[in-house]
């Protein structure tokens, strides 16, 4: 499985700089900017690279979080935050080993992709971009000042990432979700999302939903779909449901 550390709206291109650095230390083969509001090509971004400045200028560009995990079966994203509304906080070890569970693959499928999100340096990751990763890590800082210098945490993520490329995962003697799957055919974030737009107009055709409860109850049915981990085949029969289901509530008959 690739892996591709993820930074949306970066704003400081040391910080770029030194995350691209990280990136060369621990064999990240992608950098993906979204949206980023310095120049991460510039002189200060260049400086604190080094030997990362190739993944620089290899650094893809997107316009939002959806955009740039799209192609991801696996996505973990970060926060300071003490509580999240609607996916629960997962110890980095469980998390990050789930992340790099190598999957193997069919013949003639591309290798896939995984993710690590990690969000903007003043206020980092929304609500809605927390609910398109399968699990939301927080790293264990002190209560009273919980948010952690951008490339500090990168930093601290791959030290724990390398460590579980290497060793068996550790069992807990209580875990709120699973955190391994025997599935080879984890969908993709693309994939899922193109079956909760086509859902979302359904219910919104249907009465189910109302514009203005629409997001609130699009957030929970995308959170239970991301604790089930569902498969590329699943999601593919989900979104077959709900088509012909649009196809029949528009029918002429009683």
């Amino acid at each position: 499985m690739s892996l591709a550390v993820v930074l949306v709206e970066p704003a400081g291109p040391l910080n770029v700089g030194s995350v691209a650095r990280l990136c060369a230390n621990f064999e990240i083969e992608q950098l993906r900017l979204v949206a980023p509001r310095c120049d991460h090509r510039g002189p200060e971004a260049r400086q604190m690279a080094v030997h990362g400045e190739a993944l620089l200028e290899q650094a893809r560009l997107y316009p939002d979080l959806a955009a740039a995990i799209a192609d991801c079966q696996r996505v973990v994203a970060t926060s300071g935050r003490i509580e999240t509304e609607s996916l629960p906080l997962s110890e980095p070890g469980p998390a990050l080993h789930w992340l790099c569970q190598h999957n193997t693959n069919p013949a003639g499928r591309n290798n896939p992709m995984a993710a690590l999100v990690f969000g903007r340096e003043d206020r980092g990751l929304s609500n809605a971009e927390l609910l398109q990763a399968g699990r939301v890590v927080r790293l264990a800082t002190s209560e009273a000042y919980a948010s952690l210098n951008l490339s500090h945490a990168v930093a601290i993520c791959l030290h724990e990432l390398q460590a579980c490329r290497t060793q068996p995962l550790p069992v807990p003697a209580v875990s709120p979700a699973p955190i391994t799957s025997s599935d080879d055919d984890l969908c993709s974030r693309g994939a899922l999302e193109a079956a909760l737009a086509d859902a979302e107009a359904l219910l919104l055709e249907v009465g189910f939903l109302y514009p203005h409860t629409a997001t609130a109850r699009m957030a929970k049915l995308r959170a239970l779909l991301q604790r089930a981990q569902v498969q590329e085949p699943e999601v593919a029969l989900l979104r077959g449901m709900v088509r012909q289901l649009r196809w029949a509530a528009r029918r002429e008959t009683p």
